[in-house]
């Protein structure tokens, strides 16, 4: 056989797979491609229900499963293909993950957008179009991208660029993998001396001081996040921990750390037990966590020397850290309301804590600018993320109520975090919906790509 003939893959075995959540199971047939020829044999192949790509399984709903289809499992199509580093560019393939790059670029000097985890790989940060703390400065990780390569339903692979084609880049940044299979993607870095982060953290004691703070100081810093207390009331309703941060300049960090200034190797310090209790994350765990949390922060303490692993992504410390939910799971809930809808985000945590709903994982943000991406879902306004366990009947009602008020307040909530949304909502939540849908229909008319969050919200 030619060296350059690709062997046709299998189809994969029966897998049962999981979002990050862990709520809704379904089986698929898994199959790893090797080779881009291996992806396109595959997506040509692919069975009535379907194909998806996945990535690391961070999604945490459905939007990496496929029951009854099949689900390509990228993270073997890894690797840089190319860099310039005078300019701060770099090409990867598509199941690169960010947690590599970062391991390569940092002591180099360049950083990139990542969100809370750094297991999320590059096809998986384009089709999400994933934010972090910097939205205000930097949007989203489609912001960064020039351009990708595209293995669309019918089998072919577009050269798709940013400024030629505008409605498929968009389409395809923030569409949940159903335009194609992203094979390689090239994309702007961000520079940094150091692999330190100078953090600020604050203190504010009830939901309005810590609006308050951020809006007067984020223009000050790069990075912004407050972890709130939802299970706080009355006069403390909202309060929480605001951390912002900069890029740590050399001359900045303390001297017993320069020799190391560019060494970037995290380590996770702990796994998660595959079994872990049902119940574990409770009201009483979750109050004593959150009080706990509150009072570790000193009222104002500025110029501390992060690690960029320990500001940005906290819980990759915990190795499979979503099992600490037990066997049935948690919802992460994450919704933006544009500026001027505080109320709403005051309405819900309020609601949240009267019902004893127990999040220790709150979180609290400013987006900027809105992107073109039609299915993106930054928009400028404040977004919360708050994880819930799956532990009582009235959870779906709760949550249908909140997403009733997000769309009065001309909001939305994010499809990579998404697990039980209704599809009626989408329109009204992503107005540009029917455009997208031109598109995905011109690249893939059959549906090819398919995955059980378009079917579910009749995507």
């Amino acid at each position: 056989m030619s060296p350059d003939r690709a062997t046709p893959p299998l189809l994969g075995d029966e897998t049962l797979l999981y979002g990050w959540g862990g709520t809704a199971p379904t089986r698929a047939h898994l199959a790893t491609p090797l080779t881009n020829a291996d992806a396109h044999h595959l997506v040509s192949a692919a069975p009535k229900r379907g194909v998806v790509a996945r990535g690391l399984g961070r999604a945490y709903g459905d939007a990496a499963q496929n029951a009854g289809g099949l689900v390509l499992d990228a993270t073997a199509l890894s690797g840089i293909i190319d860099a310039d580093l005078e300019r701060g560019t770099v090409t990867a393939r598509g199941g690169t993950s960010l947690d590599e790059l970062m391991r390569w670029l940092i002591p180099r000097g360049w950083f990139l957008i990542t969100p809370g985890t750094r297991y999320v790989t590059v096809g998986g940060a384009i089709a999400s179009d994933i934010h972090g703390k910097g939205h205000h400065v930097d949007g989203t990780f489609g912001n960064k991208v020039q351009s990708f390569r595209l293995l669309t339903g019918t089998g072919e692979i577009r050269n798709i660029h940013r400024d030629t084609e505008p409605d498929v880049f968009w389409a395809t940044t923030g569409g949940m993998g159903l335009t194609g299979v992203i094979l390689d993607a090239t994309f702007e870095l961000i520079p940094t001396e150091t692999r330190f982060i100078r953090v600020d953290e604050e203190r504010c004691a009830d939901l309005d001081a810590m609006f308050a703070a951020m809006e007067s100081s984020d223009a000050e810093y790069r990075y912004s996040v407050a972890w709130i207390d939802c299970g706080a009331r009355g006069r403390h309703l909202g309060r929480g921990v605001l951390g912002r941060g900069n890029h740590a300049f050399f001359d900045e960090i303390p001297k017993a750390k320069q020799a190391r200034a560019h060494t970037f190797g995290p380590r996770q310090l702990a796994i998660a037990p595959p079994l872990m209790p049902s119940g574990l994350i409770n009201s009483w765990t979750v109050k004593a966590f959150n009080e706990f949390w509150y009072r570790k922060t000193r009222v104002s303490h500025r110029g501390s020397i992060q690690d960029i692993g320990l500001f940005f992504h906290p819980l990759d410390l915990v190795d499979e850290w979503n099992r600490v939910y037990g066997r049935r799971g948690f919802v992460q809930y994450q919704f933006v309301v544009p500026f001027g809808a505080e109320n709403t985000v005051r309405q819900i945590i309020e609601a949240l804590s009267n019902e004893n709903l127990p999040s220790f994982l709150a979180v609290l943000k400013r987006f900027g600018p809105e992107n073109p991406g039609m299915l993106s879902f930054p928009i400028p306004g404040w977004t919360l993320a708050v994880d819930i366990p799956v532990s009582r009947t009235s959870l779906a009602r709760t949550l249908d109520r909140f997403d009733e008020m997000v769309m009065q307040a001309g909001g939305r909530v994010y499809l990579a975090k998404d697990a039980r949304t209704r599809p009626e909502n989408l329109d009204t939540m992503y107005p540009r919906l029917p455009e997208w849908r031109a598109v995905r229909d011109a690249l893939d008319p059959d549906h090819v790509l398919n995955s059980d969050l378009a079917r579910r919200l009749d995507l």
